[in-house]
């Protein structure tokens, strides 16, 4: 179905995010903290980008941009965070991000946000 690289700290949210897309067919690559998130973003050109905003060293804001600005081939992004403020949703779409969705959330909505977005 697609390459999603997944950036969050969260052990529990990651393992379940990434067990779900796993199940529905995507190629998942993991990563705990935002600068190794820019790593495998360079090497691996995912079809698509979920982020937290809150990361260790690299912030989901910054792994936004950082999507946003290569050149190489067009990544969707889906932010997500337990921080629902409004500025923080505004700066994340001003970057370029293609949806956000705040935590907790439902992997059912998740799963169907991805495809929406790869199928765009």
């Amino acid at each position: 179905m697609g390459k999603v690289l997944l950036i969050e700290d969260d052990t529990l949210i990651q393992r379940a995010v990434a067990s779900k897309l796993k199940k529905e067919g995507f190629e998942m690559i993991c990563c705990n903290d935002g600068k190794e998130g820019l790593e495998k973003l360079a090497t691996e050109l995912p079809d698509l980008v979920l982020t937290d905003v809150m990361l260790p060293y690299v912030s989901g804001l910054e792994i936004v941009n950082a999507v946003k600005s290569l050149a190489e081939k067009p990544i969707k992004v889906i932010v997500f965070s337990t921080m629902g403020q409004e500025k923080i949703v505004q700066e994340a779409f001003d970057l370029g991000a293609d949806d956000y969705i705040t935590k907790p959330f439902s992997l059912n909505e998740l799963s169907i946000r991805i495809k929406k977005q790869l199928t765009r």
